[in-house]
């Protein structure tokens, strides 16, 4: 754990307060990560635009006659913020709603909206919906090529970029995805698990060296955002697509899933859950 991390509530005990505390969100800036990748600290320099899509199921407030409240919530968090808010620290500060009144749904989006932003370092959306409301969104299903169902002898699970490749052929658009992305969160060692959308233009990618490329990440740690950008670094350094848009949606852990987007192409489609979300 770097020592940024050591005052981070991730991996330590932690008192749940059930009542508004903004001071509970954790800054962790995204250049701790992107310096490892070896991403330029400005914004301006990424070779990729996006944003990390988080759902909390997990939301609950008082209203103005102290009724309790429970719904669902998105946030989109731009690529480009300064920080990225620690995962165990949203889930603190959320948890600290519980036992506060608010007059209203759009009082509980505005407090959320400029907490985040602040803490982010950038302009965080929030939707916070009822579960009527979020139970009217259909899954996500994810077309393509699916590359799990390739039929191969694997046993590299270190990360390997150089098993990227590509083949011979003319230059196509297609998708590529993959359900057995799984790696390790860098601060307590437990597994995150994953969806992989692939979408590019460009020289054909090797669907069976994708596959075993996203099978080498298994054991490899890292933020849910850095794993998502290494992996767009990485096929850009490799396959040199002249499009690519890389997609992560990952299971929740403490009743919040992160998902982040980067493209240098296009912009993210409407946000909908895996069947695993």
């Amino acid at each position: 754990m770097s020592d940024f991390l050591k005052d981070a509530p991730l991996g330590h005990h932690s008192e749940y307060v059930d009542t508004y505390a903004p001071g509970l969100l954790f800054p962790v800036a995204r250049s701790e990560a992107r310096d490892g990748l070896g991403l330029h600290a400005s914004a301006e320099m990424l070779p990729f635009h996006g944003v990390d899509v988080w759902h909390a199921y997990e939301v609950s407030w008082l209203n103005a006659r102290g009724k309790p409240m429970v719904a669902m919530a998105e946030f989109r968090v731009p690529c480009n913020s300064i920080n990225i808010v620690e995962s165990k620290s949203f889930k603190l500060y959320l948890n600290s709603f519980a036992n506060t009144q608010f007059s209203s749904r759009k009082e509980v989006i505005e407090t959320l909206e400029k907490d985040l932003s602040e803490c982010a370092g950038g302009p965080v959306d929030a939707i916070v919906q009822t579960l009527d409301e979020a139970a009217r969104s259909t899954l996500l299903q994810v077309s393509g090529t699916l590359v799990d169902q390739i039929d191969l002898e694997l046993n590299q699970y270190n990360y390997d970029p150089e098993l990227l490749m590509t083949e011979q052929g003319e230059t196509r658009t297609e998708q590529l995805y993959s359900h057995l992305l799984r790696s390790r969160c860098p601060v307590t060692g437990q597994p995150d698990w994953a969806t992989l959308v692939v979408r590019y233009k460009g020289a054909p990618i090797s669907a069976a060296s994708l596959l075993r490329y996203v099978v080498s990440l298994r054991n490899h740690e890292g933020f849910h955002e850095q794993i998502i950008e290494r992996i767009f670094l990485d096929i850009m350094e490799r396959c040199a697509p002249e499009d690519l848009t890389v997609y992560g949606r990952f299971t929740r852990r403490g009743g919040i899933d992160i998902n982040p987007f980067r493209s240098n192409y296009e912009t993210l489609p409407q946000s909908l859950r895996t069947v695993r979300q």
